[in-house]
């Protein structure tokens, strides 16, 4: 059984670029949970006299067409975003886990029936899936999490059925079904855990696309309801003045981007750090548990 047993590799240290990453992330987490006792000014309060201004003074980011503190507004939309995208990633990394898992692991008719739905999904496009939510269900947050986890959801199921196929055909599977073990005890206790860091990587990486792809709904109206602080209907909303005010609209905008970056360097660090090691410690742990 030993010969069945890859070996174990030590676990790397994570690169600095996914602390800065981390670092990133965890201050707009910050953000989003203490912006209230941050704000300089109330977000939706209108000043029709205070339109326009630029950085500076009373305003550190300035102010909008209605008069509204941009920097307030800024911090207020973070809230919005880290509740709607991480919402995303977690209801379509299960669901692509379970039909990625069941595809791969089970294969067969099986795997045929979910790779064709998920090709049918693929070929749909998201906006279009967008349109027909919003008209049906009308602007709002659940709308916007059930829309965005099922445009990702179908990238993770990819990823962990090929991740499964591999790991179906490994000798510690074949050995598995030559002792008799059932197939959801094999989906479960043998395959599962050993794709768990393609699962992590999916992950950490469908978060940023859960979090530009949020803000691009909302940016195109689809998303949540107008006048929301969210980043990208507050550049929606100001988007026609950036000639002449384009604080309004870089410092949403370039919050998007801290956020997608910061999570892209966790996820990029994520991959490179994950390889070999929990499936080592995996197999490990159960030698030792056989062994006793």
């Amino acid at each position: 059984m030993s010969a069945l047993l890859p070996a174990v590799a030590p676990w790397p240290r994570p690169p600095a670029a996914r602390l800065v990453g981390a670092s990133v992330v965890a201050l707009w987490a910050a953000v989003a949970v203490l912006w209230p006792h941050l704000v300089p000014y109330a977000p939706d309060v209108q000043r029709p006299r205070d339109r326009f201004l630029p950085p500076g003074g009373a305003h550190w980011l300035g102010t909008d067409q209605f008069g509204r503190d941009v920097l307030s507004r800024t911090l207020a939309g973070a809230r919005p975003v880290l509740q709607v995208a991480p919402a995303a990633t977690a209801l379509a990394v299960l669901a692509g886990t379970v039909l990625g898992l069941l595809a791969g692991g089970v294969g067969g008719r099986l795997d045929e029936v979910v790779m064709r739905v998920v090709d049918a999904v693929v070929v749909f496009p998201a906006l279009v899936v967008a349109v027909l939510f919003a008209a049906m269900l009308g602007h709002s947050a659940p709308v916007l999490v059930l829309v965005v986890a099922a445009s990702l959801a179908v990238l993770v199921t990819r990823s962990v059925r090929a991740a499964a196929l591999v790991e179906r055909n490994k000798p510690y599977a074949e050995a598995a079904r030559l002792r008799g073990e059932p197939p959801w005890s094999l989906l479960i206790r043998e395959i599962l855990p050993n794709i768990r860091s393609t699962v992590y990587v999916e992950a950490t990486s469908r978060l940023g696309d859960a979090v530009f792809a949020a803000a691009t709904l909302s940016f195109l109206g689809l998303g949540l309801p107008p006048g929301s602080p969210e980043w990208g209907a507050s550049v929606a909303d100001n988007r026609v003045w950036l000639a002449n005010a384009p604080w309004t609209v870089l410092a949403p905008a370039l919050a998007v981007v801290s956020l997608v970056v910061g999570v892209a360097l966790v996820a990029d660090g994520s991959r490179r750090t994950t390889g070999g090691g929990a499936r080592a410690r995996t197999h490990r742990v159960r030698a030792a548990r056989r062994r006793a």
